[in-house]
């Protein structure tokens, strides 16, 4: 039974249905094949609780916060900041677009976001400097990953929703992580760029590079207001959100004056599209999740793989990574999160892993898989936003690809990569 709901709901995604249909057919077929006991009432019951959490209020607000800055100046003051920085450095542009990635991600929270705002600016540079075009978006699309690390990231609201744990900490445990990614990137494109002959352009001036630090400074002043507001008590995740938009706001509206009043209603119209999406996807997630276990499916899948595992944290980090790693390379990965958490979550709590810890591994496989063929959402938002061919767009991916998988390895052998400044915060 469990063979043929798996082929019904693949057959469902390979005639282009979208991920919300398969959802519900699998949860209508668990219930009519008296796989579970509960009826229609329960499922929309498990529906609404799904989508009722006071903290899934924030996805609106950080789309939208997103989709103002992206339209506005924000995303060229912090390139330019950083480019008069590492200009003069062998593969210092794309060592400029790593580095801008996650600063805009630390002010988004959206890879797809930062694949437009970076792309947009970066694309030509890179191809004008010499870098060939599948370099430069493949190194596009994976460095826009680290948004879902960097706070304020949807990933870790999602996870931290369907897990039950603490949003705030989740935020501080992505910083190190995706900090060490962009370096991880910034040295390969370093060595990339010098077996290449690329040559590096002149060094800025001490006063080239204060006069971009002066224009950029209010915009790096978003993470500060979102992680030090909530760390410092002043106000919670969700109205961290709110803050974030009025923040937007004040820079692209009155200060740098990039963004009309008038743009403002289409910009809500997107982000209401966008979050209408999310809900739906969540709300059916966690029905077709409770349908799951109701119908004793985790135990059938994962009961022999739990008992092999014990009380090996490693092993059971890998397996999770893996099964999340795999699903996030075919299905959404909001989708995945919501449906796998539950799944192993006795796992998780059997091994005495931290969810703080086993939220970054999560939503690391989540990034990778925004990047990874053949379904990665950053796949598709580059070929549309820089109109070239699937292929053409995934050419260059598998060295980045690699080093994502590198950097799963390292946080799943040294977690203090992670829980270190969630441990100084709790202090």
């Amino acid at each position: 039974m469990l063979t043929l709901l798996l082929v019904t709901m693949v057959v469902l995604l390979l005639l282009g249905f979208p991920m919300m249909v398969p959802l519900a057919v699998g949860t209508l077929f668990m219930m009519f094949t008296d796989m579970t006991f509960f009826g229609p009432d329960q499922a929309i019951s498990w529906m609404a609780n799904g989508a009722s959490s006071w903290v899934l209020a924030a996805v609106p607000m950080f789309i939208f916060a997103a989709d103002i800055l992206t339209k506005g100046h924000t995303a060229n003051r912090l390139l330019d900041l950083v480019d008069s920085f590492t200009r003069h450095v062998r593969g210092g542009l794309p060592i400029t677009t790593a580095i801008s990635c996650a600063l805009f991600g630390a002010v988004s929270g959206s890879t797809q976001a930062t694949v437009v705002a970076m792309g947009g600016p970066m694309r030509p540079r890179l191809l004008e400097k010499g870098y060939p075009d599948s370099f430069a978006l493949a190194l596009i699309i994976n460095a826009s990953d680290v948004a879902l690390l960097i706070p304020p990231s949807i990933g870790f609201i999602i996870y931290g929703v369907a897990m039950k744990a603490s949003i705030g900490d989740l935020f501080l445990a992505g910083i190190l992580p995706g900090l060490m990614i962009m370096l991880m990137f910034s040295a390969y494109c370093y060595v990339w760029a010098r077996v290449k002959g690329i040559p590096s352009d002149p060094k800025a001036s001490w006063s080239e590079r204060l006069r971009a630090l002066r224009k950029a400074s209010l915009a790096m002043g978003f993470p500060v207001i979102v992680v030090g507001g909530i760390y410092g008590g002043y106000f919670s995740a969700v109205e961290a959100s709110a803050i974030a938009v009025a923040y937007a706001l004040l820079l692209e509206v009155v200060i740098y004056r990039k963004v009309k009043v008038s743009d403002l209603g289409g910009l809500a119209l997107s982000t209401g599209m966008i979050t209408a999406v999310v809900f739906i996807l969540v709300a059916i997630g966690a029905a077709f999740s409770q349908t799951l276990g109701t119908a004793g499916v985790p135990e059938q899948l994962l009961g022999p793989t739990i008992e092999r595992v014990g009380d090996n944290q490693t092993l059971a980090l890998l397996l999770i990574a893996i099964a999340f790693f795999i699903g996030c390379m075919f299905v959404d990965p909001i989708v995945v999160i919501l449906i796998l958490v539950p799944i192993f979550k006795p796992l998780i709590q059997s091994t005495g892993l931290d969810p703080i810890h086993v939220g970054v591994i999560v939503t690391l496989q989540a990034a990778i898989g925004s990047a990874t063929p053949p379904f990665g959402c950053d796949i598709f938002t580059a070929i549309a936003v820089f109109r070239r061919p699937y292929m053409d767009v995934i050419r260059g991916t598998p060295p980045f690809v690699f080093i994502l998988l590198l950097a799963t390895i390292l946080l799943i052998l040294f977690p203090q990569i992670s829980l270190f400044l969630p441990s100084i915060g709790g202090q």
